[in-house]
């Protein structure tokens, strides 16, 4: 690994889709915690611990299935909102403790209006290096992981939409 200054080199990686939905009904799925679990398959639940959702230095516990297990526990993230900023349709998480190895890893969202009605999501992310684990896996296993969740935004729109007319 190359270091710098006595750090070692992050490993980066991004991944972005086209959702076919306004940029307004993309971030009112992706900001809010309570609706993780619509969009990413392998979230259960998410459960605030300290602060204001919204407001940096907010911290959520995630768990589900992100990462498989050896022991067939579920995953579990704790992860500390970073910035977020609703007027440029963005945020950071930083990853403080978990059960998968990733922690202090940063995860950036940030959404861009594509014209015709539709978003673009771009999803980047910096993890430190992992022992015994070659970087092009662990990026292309997560850049697989966060492009499926991205995939479901539709779906989770979709969803939401239908249960406001339901309850018409």
């Amino acid at each position: 690994a190359v270091e710098t200054e006595g750090k070692k080199r992050k490993w980066q990686g991004s991944v972005s889709g086209i959702v076919d939905s306004p940029l307004d009904k993309v971030w009112t799925i992706v900001s809010q915690s309570k609706r993780l679990s619509q969009w990413m398959p392998m979230v259960e639940r998410c459960i605030d611990l300290v602060g204001d959702e919204g407001v940096p230095g907010y911290v959520r516990l995630v768990s589900g299935f992100m990462f498989p297990q050896q022991d067939g526990e579920r995953s579990w993230i704790k992860e500390r909102l970073v910035a977020m900023d609703s007027t440029s349709h963005s945020y950071v998480y930083k990853m403080e403790a978990s059960n998968v190895g990733l922690d202090g890893s940063i995860n950036s969202l940030k959404l861009i209006d594509y014209g015709d009605g539709s978003t673009l999501v771009n999803w980047s992310f910096e993890i430190d290096p992992l022992e015994g684990t070659l970087e092009d896996n662990i990026i292309d296993y997560l850049g697989f992981l966060y492009k499926s969740c991205i995939n479901r935004i539709q779906g989770a729109i979709e969803d939401a939409n239908k249960k406001v007319y339901e309850t018409c």
